[in-house]
């Protein structure tokens, strides 16, 4: 059979595999892999069933060699190969693949290649929302978090120097060279504290103490950097998901982009499953809801509406009625934005256009209903 015929085949067979591929099949792959290997290092087990779990690690080997080559052929066939196969997705995928194999082809025994199988934890930093995060906050952060690092190496230099003048007299063995006080400052400033080298002169103590504080100080700023970083990027990823919702409303499509800020941060963001109440007739109001996604039913007297992606409701509750006319269930999974009666006073002052806006179609509702 031609090659002309066997590769564009091949090609549209492993693009189709990376589509159907999901990250939960990856991440049980890579789950499997990890407890092979850990099984393969308990001598009894190994002994019988080696050739069994072995068998399951190079079906993981098999998957991750298929879907490395779907990735790349997908990437290539979009005209960005290299840029993939250089990028951290692409050499993750790549060391998962081609690890193992080439340990055991560069010589090393079987029961130690697959010890390389734990760079399959990289595998699971891009199917986690929460691991690219905090790769952002690092590089974000680096500045501080690397002004910390060297005040750490500081004080540990420090303290090993003031520790090595104080006790080599005293304690030759543990203190006679600053090599061996350098494991002692790591453990104090680490506040770890093994208590297998400890200071005996007064001097020494003293240091001691200080350095203990010191360690809290160091790693509370650490904390608090990546904390901070962390709260950030949070706050970032809520505001866009929040951001593109809004601009799905066409209540709120022709304002500009400093209105829709000013929009996205009076706004709530709520997601709920169908068959959940919303509202309940009788009840006072304080906000009202604007649908970014999913769809509401109207519970009116004699009759029952349906609103959809891009309407609104309960906006009685702010224009003076503040008892619900209607109970308003959801007929589906649906995105609603909540904008709170303090927040619509302040968001109408700024916008008159969009409160006429809105009390005009309260007042054609009204006039619908009644």
């Amino acid at each position: 059979m031609p090659r002309s015929f066997i590769f564009p085949h091949l090609a549209q067979f492993a693009a189709a595999m990376a589509g159907r591929r999901t990250a939960a099949v990856s991440v049980l792959v890579v789950a499997l892999g990890l407890s092979g290997m850990i099984v393969l290092t308990v001598d009894p087990a190994y002994v019988t069933s080696h050739r069994w779990v072995e068998a399951g690690l190079w079906t993981c080997v098999a998957f991750f060699a298929v879907e490395w080559l779907a990735r790349l052929v997908r990437a290539k066939r979009a005209r960005h190969g290299l840029a993939y196969a250089l990028s951290g997705h692409g050499l993750a995928d790549a060391v998962a693949a081609l690890a193992v194999p080439l340990a055991m082809a560069g010589g090393v025994d079987s029961r130690s290649a697959w010890l390389f199988g734990v760079v399959w934890l990289f595998k699971l930093v891009p199917e986690v929302s929460g691991l690219r995060r905090l790769r952002r906050v690092l590089v974000l952060e680096s500045g501080p978090l690397l002004s910390v690092l060297v005040l750490f190496l500081m004080l540990l230099v420090f303290a090993s120097v003031a520790l090595y003048a104080l006790e080599r007299n005293v304690q030759p063995a543990v203190f006679g060279s600053l090599p061996s006080t350098l494991w002692w400052a790591v453990v104090t400033l680490t506040t770890v504290g093994y208590g297998d080298v400890v200071p005996v002169t007064p001097l020494g103590r003293l240091v001691a103490a200080m350095v203990m504080v010191c360690g809290l100080g160091v790693f509370g700023l650490w904390t608090g950097i990546l904390a901070t970083g962390f709260a950030t990027e949070t706050r970032r990823d809520n505001f866009l998901k929040t951001w593109n919702s809004v601009s799905k409303v066409p209540f709120f499509a022709s304002l500009g982009p400093a209105a829709i800020a000013d929009v996205t941060h009076v706004l709530r963001t709520m997601d709920l499953p169908a068959h959940t109440m919303i509202v309940r007739k009788g009840q006072p109001g304080d906000c009202m809801y604007f649908i970014a996604a999913g769809e509401v039913e109207v519970d009116l007297p004699g009759k029952k509406v349906r609103l959809r992606e891009g309407g609104f409701f309960g906006e009685m509750a702010l224009l003076g009625n503040r008892e619900r006319s209607a109970n308003i269930t959801t007929t589906q999974l649906s995105r609603l934005l909540v904008l709170d009666l303090v927040d619509f006073h302040v968001l109408m002052s700024r916008h008159p256009d969009l409160a006429e806006t809105i009390e005009g179609e309260a007042k054609r509702r009204t006039l619908e209903n009644s």
